[in-house]
């Protein structure tokens, strides 16, 4: 199987070509408002490899332009590739060791988010808190847990800098043990998305 994973979510970009003999992975700094180097290293894996037979792309939640310039760009190369297209959460697929794992991040708003992942697997959240509410939840985990952030979240103590991986999305599409999302993919929202209604024109009088 000739698996394309791609990961915008995060600061760190990321594609991962996985098929039976080659895992070939491009990183970057992901600047949310330059998607050049995403273009370039999709196309330099497209021109060494061809198409694809299963794409998966990271959704999330995170940056909602990133997520959606990985999106579109899975779509055009399904159209042109007829191949296989699936989603799966980003923090589900952070680079760690840990079986189970917290991940926390910011929400916007003065507000974070707290899920819980074991064997890749969402078994909590993600669920919105204040920063004195996840502070507590924080606390009632414990030391025993690890907990991650794709962000630099300063108030929060022992929370530990990881990022999305496209190589491990793509190695969990290997298994069948996964619930991924099916087309038509969209990121994770958490919260309702918000739609700015155009302003009615007034008629002179």
């Amino acid at each position: 199987m000739k698996i394309l994973a791609l990961e915008l979510s995060t600061a760190r970009g990321s594609i991962a070509w996985l098929d039976e003999s080659d895992l070939v992975t491009r990183e970057w700094t992901n600047d949310r408002k330059n998607s050049g180097p995403f273009f370039l290293n999709l196309q330099s894996i497209r021109e060494k490899f061809g198409p694809p037979e299963e794409i998966i792309v990271g959704l999330g939640p995170g940056s909602y332009a990133g997520i959606r310039i990985a999106i579109s760009a899975a779509i055009g190369l399904q159209v042109t590739s007829k191949t296989r297209l699936i989603g799966y959460p980003s923090i589900c697929a952070l680079e760690c060791e840990a079986d189970e794992y917290g991940v926390i991040g910011d929400a916007r708003r003065q507000s974070f988010f707290f899920a819980r992942v074991r064997a890749h697997g969402l078994i909590e959240g993600p669920t919105l808190f204040t920063e004195s509410e996840l502070q507590a939840k924080r606390d009632k985990l414990g030391d025993n847990m690890p907990i991650f952030s794709s962000d630099n979240l300063r108030p929060f103590k022992g929370v530990e800098l990881r990022y999305p991986s496209a190589p491990v999305l793509a190695g969990l599409t290997r298994s069948g043990n996964h619930n991924f999302s099916l087309p038509p993919l969209e990121p994770i929202y958490l919260r309702e998305p918000h739609i700015t209604m155009p302003k009615s024109a007034t008629t002179p009088s």
